[in-house]
């Protein structure tokens, strides 16, 4: 199997509302968005698949190892030897994926968050930073993108820990701000013993609300002229605006299920997306 093949695999196999993003975009971008995406479910894995912490954090550390074998061009990792070739064209440098590898890291070494001040350093590592590397591959010529880019980041961030409230819960995990918690006088057992009251769903809209602003101001950071390039991510805000929209109409029923899109509704998303312009 070619590297270039382990990452399409990779991507592919996901079910990431990434991945049909991706789909639409010329062949060198999205070779190179695909390469990077399987770097980073390579250190998500790392983290979500490996349950002795000391384990983890060893393959962690090898994987910094990794970074700095390939930009001193002895890639090891399939992954890696797909990403290399377009790191100069679309400006990747290592410190952005050892950032990606410094937000996995905190998961070993926190799983609850005081505030949303702490949560937001969380969420600029595991999803600003990766949202400034994509919309450097579809394309931006405006540095304002930037701040676009980190934005959308934090939504899609506060959107999965909304998804994943339950889920994460019974890893040990624990996304909601501690003092928002008090604040709506929701404890840890309940959300562990997958208990539902008016409570927990007051808890719960006060974060979608805070996604939702997040969206907004991603899209009105977005310079006009980068809109056409930065389709893909676009695309990826009304998959991700789709789902938070479906588990908000649902009552926020998170802590027993993981709620989810079809496949099929996340590329018709993606296709009306990429014809209204979006």
């Amino acid at each position: 199997m070619t590297p270039q093949n382990y990452v399409q695999e990779k991507a592919a196999g996901s079910g990431s509302s990434f991945y049909y993003a991706f789909l639409f975009l010329p062949p060198p971008r999205r070779a190179a968005i695909t390469a990077f995406y399987a770097f980073c479910r390579e250190i998500d894995d790392v983290v979500d698949e490996v349950s002795d912490p000391g384990v983890a954090a060893t393959k962690l550390a090898w994987w910094r190892q990794e970074v700095a074998r390939a930009f001193a061009g002895t890639p090891q990792h399939p992954a890696m030897q797909a990403l290399m070739p377009h790191v100069a064209d679309y400006d990747i440098r290592a410190e952005h994926l050892l950032a990606v590898i410094d937000g996995c890291e905190m998961d070993l070494q926190q799983s609850r968050y005081l505030d949303y001040t702490g949560l937001q350093r969380y969420c600029h590592l595991v999803a600003g930073v990766v949202g400034e590397v994509a919309s450097g591959i579809f394309g931006r010529t405006e540095a304002a993108t930037v701040g676009y880019a980190h934005q959308l980041g934090l939504a899609f961030q506060l959107t999965n820990i909304i998804r994943d409230v339950g889920d994460d819960a019974r890893r040990g995990r624990i996304y909601l701000p501690v003092n928002e918690l008090k604040q709506f006088d929701v404890k840890a057992q309940e959300i562990l013993n997958r208990t539902y009251n008016e409570r927990f769903t007051a808890l719960m809209r006060f974060q979608a609300e805070r996604a939702h602003r997040c969206y907004d101001e991603a899209l009105a950071l977005l310079p006009e002229c980068d809109r056409a390039t930065q389709k893909p991510g676009l695309m990826m805000a009304n998959i991700y605006r789709t789902l938070l929209r479906e588990i908000e109409a649902g009552g926020f029923q998170v802590l027993h299920q993981r709620i989810s899109l079809t496949p099929v509704r996340k590329l018709w998303i993606a296709m009306q997306t990429n014809w209204r312009g979006r």
